[in-house]
């Protein structure tokens, strides 16, 4: 086979890897957050609910945060093993700035976890809450310095070509690239949805199940809430985004729309559905909207963008792939939008938690946010092709030389590893998530003193049941 099958099967194993892996930061952002203001909200209010909320979400952080930083790993050890000209290449810029993440975002989150799972009944609540803080912190940290990278291979700036090398000379305009805020700003509001989805559709599941407790009533409020401003919001994110593509990344919003032709003076249509043949170059079967496209895109009646045809073959991004993984997150998106809607009027109403039409809805959308992620992660990844650095350095040329039979192999291995481990933790996580969360009376908070939790146990003591966190069980189930 030739050395391009190996390129691809390359391009396939990482973006498998990535498709594991972003999942579950992206989970950990927004819980995080979420978990902040639980603990906020009970330290304000003393409210027994979000303390038990709040146990229960950390719960599911843990998993998630566990299996974010096991997948996280494969993908570091892979610019190396599949992209070691890529490494030689933009080492110096990529490099420093993934390792600002480990000393930045790692250690304060490793740093804190530890209290924030384990040490509510032993440092006090203000303490405590501080730790939550740090970990939320933390993970936004992590999400700017990952982006930052991944934007400056979008819109590289800020460095010199000196021996076939890139060379870092202005580390702001590195970091602060021209895509890099409204990336960053999707990324992590695209998060914060996408946990709101799933608290929402956590609180649809166990209320059309008859369970009605203000624990159960309580996540759903705070996730609607959420739904309904971040998805309006997240649209004009998405707005602003699509003007910097325009501007910087021409090709990959041609390759977006379909558009193949560009007519002078004639306004640009927005083509809705269509199957791009990038053989013919054309998008056939098109169903289209006239002038939509040159609103949306430039707004204006008449306004220009640029076409396929105005690029080289070997320049243009595969249309087939990202017109519709685009139109897949615009269409959940859009789903989004009205869940927001829907259960804004549902609560007017009086009847948000017996509506079932809303609940049905509502449990449906659960995986939308986290789908809506992968499909445009597909559409910003496959849409910089054939660039892996934009406009510097060319996928092709960014692989290591490996053979094609040991990248399927290596693949094939992939696969089943990876089925069988987060597949794994993924039905433990929905497990949990069913089961739902379990609630008490009080504070939930011991005053502390001698054999009380919060007084350090014996070194390698084991721990009694009281010992153990508000809202836990021991091994009997107790």
């Amino acid at each position: 086979m030739s050395n391009l099958d190996a390129v691809l099967l390359a391009r396939i194993q990482f973006g498998f890897t990535i498709s594991f892996h972003i999942v579950f930061p992206a989970i950990t952002i927004g819980l995080a957050s979420f978990l902040a203001v639980l603990e906020a909200l009970w330290l304000r209010t003393r409210r027994q609910v979000y303390l038990d909320l709040y146990h229960f979400w950390l719960k599911v952080f843990a998993v998630a945060f566990g299996m974010g930083v096991v997948s996280g790993l494969v993908m570091a050890y892979q610019f190396g093993t599949h992209w070691s000209e890529f490494s030689r290449f933009a080492g110096s810029v990529t490099g420093p700035l993934l390792t600002y993440e480990v000393l930045t975002a790692f250690f304060l989150e490793a740093g804190f976890l530890g209290v924030m799972l384990f040490g509510l009944n032993r440092v006090g609540p203000g303490l405590h809450f501080v730790s939550t803080i740090a970990v939320a912190v933390g993970t936004l940290i992590s999400a700017t310095w990952i982006l930052a990278s991944n934007s400056w291979m979008q819109t590289p700036q800020g460095f010199e070509i000196i021996d076939g090398r890139v060379v870092p000379v202005d580390w702001l305009q590195v970091i602060f690239n021209p895509s890099f805020p409204y990336r960053l700003a999707h990324m992590v509001t695209a998060a914060f949805l996408a946990t709101a989805l799933i608290v929402g559709a956590t609180g649809a599941y166990h209320l059309l199940k008859g369970r009605s407790d203000e624990g159960v009533t309580t996540s759903l409020s705070m996730a609607m809430w959420l739904v309904l401003v971040a998805a309006p919001v997240q649209a004009l994110i998405g707005d602003a985004h699509g003007l910097n593509t325009l501007e910087h990344q021409p090709a990959k919003l041609a390759a977006i729309e379909g558009h193949w032709e560009r007519v002078p003076g004639e306004p640009v249509p927005l083509i809705l559905f269509g199957l791009p043949d990038m053989a013919a170059e054309t998008t056939r079967y098109s169903v289209e909207i006239p002038y939509l496209g040159s609103l949306l895109l430039t707004h204006s009646m008449d306004g220009q963008i640029p076409a396929l045809k105005d690029f080289a073959r070997e320049d243009r991004p595969n249309s087939t792939i990202v017109f519709w993984t685009f139109r897949a997150m615009v269409g959940l998106g859009v789903l989004m939008i009205l869940l927001g809607f829907a259960a804004g009027a549902a609560r007017l109403r009086g009847r948000l938690f017996e509506s079932r039409p809303v609940l049905r809805f509502a449990l449906l959308m659960g995986p939308a946010g986290l789908v809506a992620i992968l499909v445009g992660w597909y559409t910003t990844e496959i849409g910089r092709q054939p660039w892996v650095v934009y406009g510097l350095m060319r996928t092709v040329d960014a692989a290591s030389h490996h053979s094609t039979v040991h990248l399927a192999s290596t693949l094939a291995i992939f696969v089943v590893v990876y089925f069988f481990v987060f597949g794994a933790g993924t039905l433990y996580m929905l497990r949990l998530l069913r089961k739902g969360p379990h609630f008490h009376e009080g504070d939930g908070i011991d005053p502390g003193g001698p054999g009380a939790p919060r007084t350090p146990a014996r070194p390698l003591s084991m721990p009694n049941e009281k010992d153990l966190p508000v809202g836990e069980e021991d091994e009997h189930g107790h």
